[in-house]
């Protein structure tokens, strides 16, 4: 998506410390910028987000979902790092995601550092040097705080607290993680293990990381609460540019190898930087803590006991939110009867419960989940069985996301499928044609200018027009409100690979 009633390529406004500037992409740094001093956060909104399932799929992640509030994850994460000690954030994203990226920062009123796209998915091991190695053409001194695009961190003060704790450390050459105080035996969570011994609650002197651990069963996971040197692994790091590429020289030197490649290579596309797909789909699929932190000796760790959640699963989103009397968290349309300790969340309608306790039920247009709560881990299951099956509703919601608004399917039969499709202010759908299909569209409320063949008809409520098979057409909302029409489409087939794009201005292929 982007800024209404604007071109693609202003839909970001770089501000006067352009980290893309700094680096070399964009052109010259501004003067009098203190790099130094500041502190560059690079997040990571790149994941799929399938243990949510069926809410959070890959098309449409968790990051991007307003599960605790009126703000999605991924614009709590911007707005947590408004202190002046952050510069503008630097973010990574899957490229599909590009411009639903876009749109949620600008909804908040934050103009990126730049926005990185990687053109196949590669875990934060990749990430992370990549963000390294750009912010090393620069300053190989700069630090970079990494840290997800869909966790939750409540007392952002605390938070400050020991980011600032945790760049002494960094700035000595250290790789600084940052470890979550546990408050039960979680075997969700990997761990970190420190050299030393117990510490009092908001002690936040870095220390000595012994290992990194997977996640633990249940007993080891009791052992290592009541060890008093085990904390719950974040996936927040602290380091400076030049100590994560010496990392990966001396640890993984291939993934160096491919990394510099893919950014050497990048290419700007709109707004966005878009790495070079090649090398970048040489790297290896690694954790940043499989990669490096399980085997490099300057690791430091920094506690944090700020309210985190990495919303895992089902069962964390039920922790969060609050509850009623019988400890039910309910959303959406719900009626709950002798229940207890569930969530129940709704998008599709109503849905009743009756004598359940401990269990998520999560209800959307097109899939219902039902699980024991403590059994919410397990989604992830689901959904790779789904896949294996070729069911869309693993990877795909009911409404889906473009860079012009949204379309959703309404009903499906034999050579028949109705939409409903909204189109932004200033969106503007690619000039296309169809082998296989015909299409007549309803424009329901807005206005909508659409190009048949070569000439040009606005339509206004209530009217229509007819698209012939084969016919080059556009749609765009030249209006002030969304556009919102009924297609409804007819032939042997609906697919939607079924699109020659003649012009499009997002880029897309």
């Amino acid at each position: 998506m982007r800024a209404r009633g604007a071109n693609p390529s202003a839909g970001l406004a770089y501000p006067h410390r352009c980290y893309m500037d700094r680096i070399g992409i964009c052109g010259s740094v501004a003067p009098g910028v203190d790099t130094i001093s500041s502190v560059q956060p690079v997040i990571l909104s790149g994941g799929a987000g399938t243990r949510l399932w069926p809410v959070s799929r890959r098309a449409h992640p968790k990051q991007f979902l307003k599960l605790t509030g009126e703000r999605s994850l991924l614009q709590r994460t911007c707005l947590r790092l408004r202190d002046p000690l952050f510069l503008a954030p630097l973010i990574l994203a899957n490229h599909e995601h590009r411009f639903v990226v876009a749109e949620h920062l600008r909804e908040i009123g934050v103009s990126p550092a730049g926005l990185v796209l990687e053109p196949v998915a590669r875990n934060t091991a990749p990430a992370a040097l990549v963000a390294a190695l750009m912010a090393a053409r620069g300053d190989e001194n700069q630090l970079l705080l990494l840290l997800p695009s869909d966790h939750v961190i409540n007392d952002e003060a605390a938070f400050m607290n020991a980011v600032k704790a945790a760049i002494e450390p960094a700035r000595d050459g250290n790789l600084v993680t940052f470890g979550v105080v546990p408050d039960a035996p979680q075997t969700g969570y990997g761990y970190v293990e420190l050299t030393g011994s117990a510490r009092a609650r908001g002690d936040l002197a870095a220390g000595d990381v012994a290992r990194f651990t997977e996640k633990p069963d249940a007993a080891t996971a009791r052992s290592y609460l009541a060890s008093g040197r085990h904390l719950w692994n974040a996936g927040i790091f602290l380091f400076s540019a030049r100590t994560m590429v010496d990392a990966f020289r001396q640890h993984a030197p291939e993934t160096l190898k491919a990394c510099k490649k893919s950014v050497a290579g990048a290419v700007r596309d709109l707004d966005f930087l878009r790495l070079d797909e090649a090398a970048y789909g040489a790297c290896a699929d690694l954790s940043l803590d499989y990669a490096i932190m399980e085997h490099a000796n300057n690791i430091k760790c920094v506690p944090l006991d700020a309210g985190w959640s990495d919303l895992g699963s089902w069962s964390s989103v039920w922790q969060e939110m609050d509850k009623d009397a019988q400890g039910n968290v309910a959303s959406g349309d719900v009626v709950l009867h002798d229940a207890a300790n569930c969530l129940v969340y709704s998008d599709a309608g109503l849905v009743t419960v009756v004598g359940l306790e401990d269990a998520c039920v999560v209800a959307t247009r097109d899939a219902v989940l039902v699980a024991g709560r403590e059994q919410a881990q397990d989604v992830s299951g689901i959904v790779a069985d789904l896949k294996r099956r070729g069911r869309e509703e693993a990877t795909i919601h009911q409404r889906v996301y473009r860079p012009w608004g949204w379309y959703e399917g309404l009903s499906r039969g034999d050579r028949f499928q109705v939409k409903c499709i909204q189109v932004e202010p200033g969106g503007i759908l690619s000039l296309q044609s169809h082998f296989h299909r015909s299409e007549h569209w309803v424009l329901v409320s807005g206005t909508a200018r659409v190009t048949l063949d070569g000439e040009a008809h606005l339509l206004s409520e209530n009217e229509s027009i007819y698209i012939p098979l084969g016919a080059k057409h556009r749609l765009e909302n030249p209006g002030k409100v969304p556009a919102l029409l009924i297609e409804i489409q007819s032939g042997r087939y609906l697919g939607e690979d079924d699109i020659v794009r003649h012009e499009d201005i997002y880029n897309r292929d």
